[in-house]
């Protein structure tokens, strides 16, 4: 069997390079194919690394609660039944958890979309988060210059700790601090600079910006009260995440009023859900861009289909001689699904080099800690083999029933 697929294989490397152009145009298909299969897999793996790298800043353990948990933002307008009964989130909530001795901190928070400016210059919209001096004790980041809000602050007075990317978009060689920016059309004082965490997972679009205290961004932005409040909770050291969501649980049924039987008016979203939504997400992505790269490698199965019964039509004097030697059709079948094989292998090998490539490119471009997954080069290299197989079994089919008379006869 090594032998005749060697011959095959020689062959097929003798067409390509005596039909230099053509054999290029035929591989084409497959080389796009291959390579965005494996720029979707090194884009996927680097999300993925980004989710939890920025669940390790986090914590592991730190949670949320949330008035109603949908994989989808809910439409404010239009709150179906079972959301428009549950009470929204207060301070009053977020007070009574932080009373629970298992619950080291607990507080409502605001998240919005707002546009950053200063003399004319502004960000796009950006999150804006509304919380309190322990926002990165949670989120994680580093306060650069400046300072956090102080207790007074937190009542409602208009500062912002300012996030080191928009101060520099915004400020340029300025010095923020102490400088009054419009946020979402209100004015607000800078008194921090602070660099976010490099590995948290930022959709575009979704760049932190800053943050402001809970009760100004009350006062000054329009907010959403189902999507936009959440309280986020830290269990003490030593306790679990389940035994914490058990004594929130209990905290909230207790504050509203809520007797056996009767179900909570809230939810709990722990980073585990957080990731099982975003892992949906990213595989709902990459199962699209596959399909997408499966256009071109269809094309370029086509392709191979249709310069493989050129092939086929220009050398069937050559079959009708090897038939007339004592080939079998057996034989000549392989031989045309070596040579058809061996050409989408080409294809995906230099698919496979691309696509190394845009890994690198992705992973200096965006910031991801992506590299190509082996798994990625495993599937690029079957996948061009199978399109050559069954692409080439029609051709290479009709070559083998090629009456060896007739073929000799052929001019």
């Amino acid at each position: 069997m090594l032998t005749p697929l060697a011959e095959g294989v020689a062959i097929a490397l003798d067409a390509i390079r005596a039909n230099k152009l053509r054999s290029l145009l035929t591989i084409l298909g497959v080389v796009i194919g291959v390579t965005t299969v494996m720029a979707v897999a090194s884009l996927v793996q680097g999300i993925r690394g980004q989710i939890f790298n920025a669940i390790e800043v986090a914590g592991p353990t730190t949670f949320y609660i949330v008035r109603y948990f949908s994989q989808s933002p809910l439409n404010p307008d239009r709150l179906p039944y079972e959301v428009r009964i549950r009470p929204v989130l207060q301070h009053a909530d977020a007070a009574a958890v932080s009373r629970m001795p298992e619950i080291r901190y607990a507080g409502i928070w605001m998240q919005v979309f707002q546009k950053i400016e200063f003399q004319g210059v502004r960000t796009q919209q950006v999150v804006i988060f509304g919380a309190d001096d322990h926002y990165m004790d949670i989120q994680g980041g580093t306060l650069l210059r400046g300072r956090m809000f102080s207790r007074a602050e937190l009542t409602g007075e208009p500062v912002l700790v300012l996030e080191e990317t928009a101060a520099d978009r915004i400020f340029g060689r300025l010095d923020p601090l102490g400088r009054q920016v419009r946020v979402g059309g209100s004015s607000f004082r800078v008194i921090g600079i602070y660099q976010r965490p490099a590995n948290i997972f930022e959709p575009p679009g979704q760049e932190t910006g800053g943050i402001v205290p809970f009760e100004a961004a009350k006062q000054r932005f329009r907010y959403d009260e189902t999507n936009s409040l959440f309280i986020a909770v830290k269990p003490r050291a030593g306790v679990t995440v389940e035994q914490a969501m058990d004594a929130v649980t209990v905290a909230l049924r207790r504050t509203r009023n809520l007797h056996p039987g009767m179900p909570n008016t809230f939810d709990l979203i722990t980073q585990d859900q957080i990731l099982d939504v975003i892992g949906k997400f990213t595989s709902y992505f990459f199962l699209a861009m596959v399909s997408l790269s499966s256009v071109a490698l269809l094309v370029g199965g086509i392709g191979v289909m249709a310069i493989m019964m050129v092939s086929v039509s220009d050398r069937t004097r050559e079959i009708g001689l090897r038939r007339a030697l004592g080939a079998t059709r057996r034989e000549v079948l392989w031989q045309f699904l070596v040579e058809a094989a061996t050409l989408t292998m080409v294809g995906g090998a230099l698919g496979i080099l691309f696509g190394l490539g845009a890994g690198a490119l992705l992973k200096a471009g965006l910031g991801l800690e992506s590299a190509v997954p082996l798994w990625s080069v495993a599937l690029a290299c079957g996948v061009s083999i199978a399109i050559g197989l069954v692409f080439g079994l029609i051709p290479a089919n009709r070559a083998s029933r090629m009456d060896p008379v007739e073929a000799l006869r052929h001019e």
